[in-house]
């Protein structure tokens, strides 16, 4: 196994790597809608918060040398399923004509009073 770090891991104490890489696979944590310069969730609602979760996804992917179009498989949580259509528009944007598997869990509440947490798994290749 490979732990796949960022210069953002883990800043809030919690026991768990941001990826990690098995057999060719990359499994992402969750990842909040939290800017990690700032600390904070961006404003603007659920769609800035999914731009901010994938950006956040997006720097995992990057740190294990892979990118969006080797995405497998995506787990979105959001509080409310009512959400679900201005998240899939932000989700589709991001990923454009790649389409990974994904799954839509209304969750209650995130940490952080966050709108938005996404996970997944991405093929990735081996040092």
């Amino acid at each position: 196994m490979k732990k796949i770090e960022t210069e953002f891991s883990v800043r809030d104490g919690g026991h768990y790597s941001p990826g990690m890489v098995y057999n060719g696979v990359l499994y992402i944590s969750g990842q909040l809608s939290i800017d990690p310069n700032t600390g904070k969730r961006p404003e603007g609602g659920v769609k800035a918060e999914a731009r901010q979760a994938l950006e956040n996804l997006d720097t995992v992917l990057k740190a294990a040398g892979a990118s969006r179009d080797n995405v497998i498989q995506c787990r979105v949580y959001i509080p409310d399923v009512s959400y679900w259509p201005d998240l899939n528009e932000v989700y589709s944007e991001f990923f454009g004509s790649h389409k990974p598997a994904r799954i839509v869990v209304p969750s209650n509440n995130l940490y952080g009073g966050c709108l938005v947490e996404i996970e997944a798994i991405a093929e990735c290749e081996e040092d």
